[in-house]
C-alpha cells in the first residue's frame, strides 16, 4: 500500500510559477513509475507527466511540454511537478499517481488545487 499526499498547489497569476509536491509513504517508491494529472471543473481527469523509476525518463502532455518539468527524489519518497508559464487554462486539481510501470495507476492522492489568475 502507499499513500500518496499532494501539496503546493495556491493562486497564482498567469506567467507565474508553482512547485507541487507529492509526497509517498512506504519503502518502495523506487519501484513505482509517478504521474501527474489533472481535473478542471467540469472536465475529465486528463495526463500532464509521467516519470520512469529512476527518473531517467519523463513524459509529458503537448498542452505543458515546455513548460511543465516533473523529477523525483527517491532519498525523499517525492514527485515534484515544476510548473512555469502557467496559464488560466491550467487551473484544475492536480493529483499524483503511482504504479509498477508506464500507463498503470495504482494509487492516486487526494489533490491540490491550482487557480491560475489572468
Amino acid at each position: 500500500q502507499v499513500r500518496l499526499v499532494e501539496s503546493g498547489g495556491g493562486l497564482v497569476q498567469a506567467g507565474g510559477s508553482l512547485r507541487l509536491s507529492c509526497a509517498a509513504s512506504g519503502r518502495t517508491f523506487s519501484s513505482y513509475v509517478m504521474d501527474w494529472f489533472r481535473q478542471a471543473p467540469g472536465k475529465e481527469r486528463e495526463f500532464v507527466a509521467a516519470i520512469s523509476w529512476s527518473g531517467g525518463r519523463t513524459d509529458y502532455a503537448d498542452s505543458v511540454k515546455g513548460r511543465f518539468a516533473i523529477s523525483r527524489d527517491n532519498a525523499k519518497n517525492t514527485v515534484y511537478l515544476q510548473m512555469n508559464s502557467l496559464k488560466p487554462e491550467d487551473t484544475a486539481v492536480y493529483y499524483c499517481a503511482a504504479g509498477p510501470g508506464w500507463n498503470q495507476y495504482v494509487y492516486w492522492g487526494q489533490g491540490t488545487q491550482v487557480t491560475v489568475s489572468s
